[in-house]
């Protein structure tokens, strides 16, 4: 049957797009600018320059009506801290005297003056800088970027649209700051932060701005009845205010449940809501509250955190069921295509079979285009795409490539028993003690060392064949001898090849297991200026041949100390790549585990006595609501011990975790059997070491005390410190001391002063507790 026109046509729009360019642009100009080699103006001439491109690109797909204010030099949430004054009181004189150098000192800090926390956005893999608030704290508005970038846009002939985190979301995100009184809660701020968020509403209106974007994320959460009143308030009161323009609330990465109506109601023209995932059921809950009279709603239907080519015929069905509930409805992707790569078409190592089954940035606005227009015009004017489509989709499920029938059986074989190691822990320590032989406190490292321009640029030199395999070995092998004498000399207990032949924690994986592909453009911003390349897990997974065996037996040549072998967890590989949306997560994560098994047994087999298999993501993949929990965290447990579970009980399993809320999950980690955790503490000043002693936790730990986020260097006095405090927590039998997180994004001068405070510091704290024991 064909599709009737809407009745008010359709536009198509995005909520973000890609910062960083096609070359990374922003993230070279960034850098050069801390490095001192790129002036201010010539960094923001860069950003203009990037943002008209990314209208431009927008603009010739189809897209109707640009996003402004979306874009930053490293994090909107901090953007949005700036807009609202809320600069913590150890970072005004920074940025007082200049703003941009202000700016980056709350990022990143300064020799003398911590960041700001960073954690993930919602679940996904991009980092935010916490809001830190307190009873205290006065907002103020500041319009400035959001004016300035909606002027640049409308200049251009754009029809644009400002996108703003908004206030709930904003305050829900927040922390208290250091000093505020215990049980302060920043959702009490609201009052106070609203007038602010009216004031730069106003701004935009004299602006010119039609529409005003606000963002609501966090309502897709489970929230108290105190807070959804709080959400009713504040679009009450913005909703209200008689000179703003006319406001958009979006919320996305799932079901807004009882969130819906209290928007539905809110004295707002129009709401955006994800209809992907499990995002589908606002569809079903938008007809039980009686959808939105006489309100725009831009209906989420392109998946705006994967890359698979949608469904035209799914999505036109949804939209035109949509379309009977609302005055107007737009088409958009499902979030902010932040999270996704900037364009599939530059991929041109890629299989052509594979490369038509993905749609990053340019090419999800180019299908949001055509739904759009096949439901202003109706599926007669999209024909040919819609054919297209069809065949498109059609070759992705009969492909072999999907199915290896041998990975299948193997999984399906998977007994309780091989998720199970064969002694408890208590037992097991016994065994790890003797055999290791480590003094109290043991010191170590998270995995990598300095990623140097020598080491990326022999990369790039045996890609372009301009030197052999042999010739890059043979640099690899010099790095590894660095690093392990470097090692040996600091004093650490134990030591690691420093990971130089890695590219990152999850591709250099990717690519050497079936089922899964690596890409050569597809650049995503983690934090700030670090990007990162998700493969695609397109198929069954399996490992054919050892990845880390060679290396890590080399290193462990050069020392009679324990060198770790260092592998990536089943759970962080899935979240850190693009998944293949035709099978439930569990059974990838199956098969990932049981390739990484094989691995864990090679590397035990070869010698290595301690092996750490990170797991990062656990909590960032944690679904967001509640009911949901418990059946993510069982498989995603179980996958690690399905990992680690073959070994025997004197070698030591560690794990790794950073940046998330560990609080939610001190269970699941507890679950996971490690025999060691090493987590990221600094920022949270020990955190997540009261968390772990309030859950009784019975294993190892070795809370961060250095934050490798920063370019400051921690002294030995700070280090040890933040020892002492983890000591209030955690027995000193069972604490470890390590930095907070890999160091492949330091240079080699810090990394050298930091790891030296810290072995010095686990020094003088030991010999405190040796000469209390005497």
């Amino acid at each position: 049957m064909t599709a009737k026109p809407a009745a008010a046509a359709a536009r198509a729009t995005v909520y973000g797009y890609p910062r960083q360019g096609r070359n990374r642009e922003l993230k070279k100009a960034v850098e050069g600018y801390w490095k001192g080699r790129v002036p201010a103006g010539a960094l923001r001439e860069t950003a203009a320059g990037l943002r008209r491109s990314n209208w431009q690109q927008l603009a010739e797909a189809g897209v109707h009506e640009v996003p402004t204010g979306d874009f930053s030099y490293y994090d909107h949430v901090l953007d949005t801290s700036v807009m609202v004054g809320a600069v913590p009181e150890r970072h005004r004189a920074a940025v007082a005297a200049d703003p941009l150098d202000g700016y980056f000192a709350m990022a990143r800090g300064t020799q003398d003056v911590a960041p700001l926390e960073m954690t993930k956005w919602f679940d996904t893999n991009y980092h935010y800088l916490v809001p830190e608030l307190g009873p205290d704290t006065v907002f103020t508005a500041d319009s400035a970027k959001q004016v300035a970038e909606l002027g640049e846009a409308l200049a251009l002939g754009h029809t644009a649209r400002p996108v703003l985190v908004g206030p709930v979301t904003y305050l829900l995100l927040a922390k208290p700051a250091p000093g505020a009184p215990a049980g302060f809660e920043p959702l009490t701020l609201l009052d106070r932060l609203l007038p602010v968020y009216a004031e730069v509403l106003a701004d935009l209106r004299a602006a010119r701005a039609e529409w005003v974007q606000l963002d609501e994320p966090a309502l897709v959460q489970d929230r108290t009845p105190a807070e959804l009143n709080a959400a009713a308030r504040a679009y009450r009161d913005l909703g209200g205010a008689a000179d703003r323009p006319q406001l958009l609330v979006a919320s996305y990465f799932g079901r807004l449940g009882e969130a819906l109506p209290v928007l539905a109601e809110a004295p707002v023209e129009g709401l955006a809501l994800d209809f992907t995932g499990a995002g589908s059921a606002n569809l079903e809950d938008l007809a039980a509250v009686g959808g939105l009279p006489g309100k725009r709603l831009v209906a989420g239907v392109v998946n705006g955190r994967n890359i698979w080519i949608n469904d035209y015929r799914k999505s036109l069905a949804t939209l035109g069921t949509l379309l009977g509930l609302a005055a107007r409805v737009d088409v958009s992707a499902s979030c902010s295509l932040l999270h996704v790569p900037l364009d599939a078409a530059a991929e041109r190592d890629v299989d052509p079979q594979v490369r038509r089954w993905l749609a990053f940035a340019r090419q999800k606005t180019q299908e949001i285009s055509v739904l759009a227009r096949g439901l202003a015009q109706g599926t007669d004017s999209i024909t040919a795409e819609l054919a297209a489509n069809r065949a498109d989709l059609a070759s992705r499920t009969r492909s072999a490539l999907t199915r290896d029938p041998a990975v299948r059986a193997r999984t399906a074989a998977v007994t309780d028993a091989d998720g199970r190691r064969a002694q408890p822990y208590a037992r097991r320590a016994v065994a790890q003690r003797a055999h290791l032989g480590l003094p109290l406190l043991p010191t170590t490292t998270i995995g990598s060392f300095p990623q140097t321009d020598e080491l990326r640029a022999a990369r790039a030199d045996l890609r372009a064949g301009r030197i052999d395999t042999a010739g890059y070995e043979a640099r690899i092998k010099g790095e590894i001898e660095e690093v392990v004498a470097f090692q040996e000399k600091t004093g650490l207990d134990v030591l690691v090849h420093g990971e130089p032949e890695r590219n990152d924690m999850v591709q250099y994986f990717a690519e050497q297991l079936t089922g899964c592909l690596a890409t050569r453009h597809g650049w995503v911003q983690s934090y700030g200026t670090r990007y990162v390349r998700p493969p695609v897990l397109a198929g069954d997974i399996s490992r054919p041949e050892p990845m880390t065996v060679r290396w890590t037996s080399y290193a462990q040549s050069l020392t009679a100390k324990p060198v770790k072998g260092m592998l990536t967890g089943p759970v962080t590989m899935l979240a850190w790549s693009f998944v293949r949306d035709d099978q439930p997560l569990a059974e990838t994560a199956r098969q990932l585990a049981l390739a990484l098994r094989d691995e864990v047994g090679d590397l035990e087999a070869a010698g290595t006595s301690v092996i750490q298999v990170d797991e990062p993501a656990l909590r960032e993949t944690l679904p967001l609501r509640a009911a949901d929990h418990a059946d993510y965290l069982a498989w995603a447990t179980e996958a690690f011990r399905l990992t680690t579970g073959g070994v025997r009980p004197d070698t030591q399993i560690h794990t790794h975790m950073c940046y998330a809320e560990f609080g939610d999950i001190v269970q699941a980690i507890d679950d996971l059997d490690a025999d060691v955790i090493s987590l990221e503490a600094a920022r949270s000043h020990m955190q997540v070491a009261r968390e772990l002693a309030a859950h009784g936790y019975p294993r190892e730990a070795g809370p961060g005390v250095w934050d490798i986020h920063s370019p400051r260097v921690p002294g030995t006095g700070e280090a040890a410190g933040l020892l002492r405090t983890g000591l209030e927590a955690i027995p000193a039998e069972r604490l470890w001391v390590n930095p907070d997180c890999g160091l492949k994004t330091r240079g080699w001068p810090e990394t050298r002063a930091s790891l030296e405070n810290l072995v010095a510091a686990a020094r003088e704290v030991r010999a405190g507790l040796t000469a209390d024991d005497s």
